[in-house]
């Protein structure tokens, strides 16, 4: 084991101490420098603004790039009908071999038969639809195609999970 003398923490007694000069600097130091930033903020902002209000009026609405119904899209809202279809099919006729529908929200529909069934289903291709609609029109394309495929795979493991449990 090693000791150190009283010599070696010196910086901590001598830094401790401060004249009354020192701390008046420091604080008009740190005055100044709020000040500084306080001014770039206020110049930032004021330049931002103004670039907002001349680029905003002089340009027209330019049409998006992409198309909604592209035929990607009108591939993927194909396969998530037919998936759509072939979940109503199977769930109605897992409910006539007495099972119950594990869906709380869905249930008072698909068990009113063919016509509660229809409109679960289309209510839930709207939504689907309407989520990626949403999405391209705020211009989050790259989400659009992740939720649309992320709807198509969980539709696929709703079929699957029917399919299995019904035969």
């Amino acid at each position: 084991m090693y000791s150190r003398d009283r010599a070696s923490y010196s910086c901590l007694s001598g830094c401790a101490k401060r004249t009354k000069g020192q701390r008046t600097k420091k604080r008009e130091i740190g005055d100044l420098m709020k000040s500084a930033l306080f001014t770039f903020l206020l110049l930032v902002g004021a330049a931002q603004a103004q670039q907002n209000f001349l680029a905003a009026s002089p340009l027209p609405n330019a049409p998006s790039p992409h198309k909604f119904w592209s035929r990607e899209n009108k591939i993927d809202f194909s396969i998530l009908t037919g998936q759509i279809t072939v979940d109503a099919i199977t769930t109605q006729r897992g409910l006539s071999q007495g099972f119950t529908e594990s869906n709380p929200i869905m249930r008072p529909l698909v068990t009113r038969g063919i016509a509660g069934e229809a409109a679960a289903s289309a209510l839930g291709l709207g939504f689907g639809v309407g989520t990626a609609y949403l999405l391209h029109i705020t211009r989050h394309y790259k989400a659009e195609r992740i939720a649309t495929r992320t709807m198509i795979a969980v539709e696929g493991g709703f079929v699957a999970n029917n399919l299995v449990r019904i035969y």
